[in-house]
């Protein structure tokens, strides 16, 4: 290889921020992508690693699991649809110290800048699923998709409605998220206060909905997060326009709780209960 930029692992990485911007997700410098590399993905990216990495810059969290681990991260303040044209420029790898509480840029940013300002928060959450999934998740994704932000405008912000929305919105998303999603009421982005409750969620859900803002979104890998995240927005579209169709009222042909219990015994995947049998009165779908 001949370049960082022929190693896989970054080619997948670049794709997934020229797929996002292609869907309208990435406006100006809006959302960020940290992926916790595998220990021979690294390995293929060492030869190009900076003869003299960067200082190490304390994070104000600590991951104590994460000690010692590279994340590809896109920076602070730049464009996602400008990664694909030149990557070292707008993304870098970063390795975190031995306490988990400190990293320094060992690749990228080439003329200039900082990780991501939510490093911080995904730090926080690729602790959190790297615990709960057993090491097996690996990509965080936060974005801005339109119908996902328009639905927070008019849903009671509760994990129940969102999921039972979402699930009975279109028939494969109960397969997709079977855990349901949770939702982040409004909180002032990149703080403290909204690592700590999406890490909260993150214990529980693969996505979690920012009021207002966006979708955050784990995976074990580029694809399954993508898809995770494409799959909410599509039926987030969907309910919106049956909503706004229906003068905000409950669609008339609906798919059934009955309906939702068939789908996860045929495709062998557990949904959550305690949503299932969820009711609120006078909300849309419940």
């Amino acid at each position: 290889m001949s370049s960082i930029l022929d190693v896989k692992v970054m080619q997948d990485y670049i794709r997934m921020c020229h797929d996002g911007v292609g869907l309208g997700w990435h406006e100006r410098n809006g959302g960020n992508l940290t992926y916790r590399m595998r220990e021979e993905e690294a390995d293929q990216c060492r030869p190009y690693f900076k003869s003299e990495p960067g200082p190490w810059v304390e994070l104000g969290v600590q991951a104590e699991n994460l000690k010692g681990e590279y994340l590809i991260a896109t920076g602070s303040g730049k464009f996602l649809r400008n990664v694909e044209l030149a990557p070292q420029d707008n993304l870098c790898i970063v390795e975190l110290n031995a306490a988990g509480s400190a990293y320094r840029i060992v690749w990228g940013l080439e003329n200039g800048g900082r990780p991501t300002s939510e490093l911080p928060t995904h730090v926080m959450n690729h602790s959190v699923r790297k615990r709960v999934t057993d090491g097996e998740n690996r990509v965080i994704y936060h974005a801005h998709p339109p119908y996902v932000v328009a639905l927070t405008y008019v849903l009671p912000l509760k994990a129940e409605v969102f999921t039972r929305m979402l699930w009975k919105s279109e028939t494969e998303c109960c397969v997709v998220f079977p855990g349901g999603v949770g939702v982040v009421p409004w909180m002032v982005p990149g703080g403290s206060d909204i690592a700590r409750a999406t890490c909260a969620l993150m214990e529980t859900y693969d996505a979690a909905v920012w009021a207002f803002h966006g979708l955050f979104v784990s995976g074990p890998d580029f694809d399954t997060a993508f898809g995770l995240m494409h799959t909410i927005e599509k039926a987030s579209q969907i309910a919106s326009i049956a909503l706004a169709a229906g003068g905000g009222n409950t669609p008339k042909q609906l798919i059934t709780d009955e309906n939702l219990r068939d789908i996860g015994r045929e495709f062998g995947v557990a949904l959550n209960e305690e949503i299932l049998n969820y009711r609120e009165a006078g909300t849309p779908y419940c």
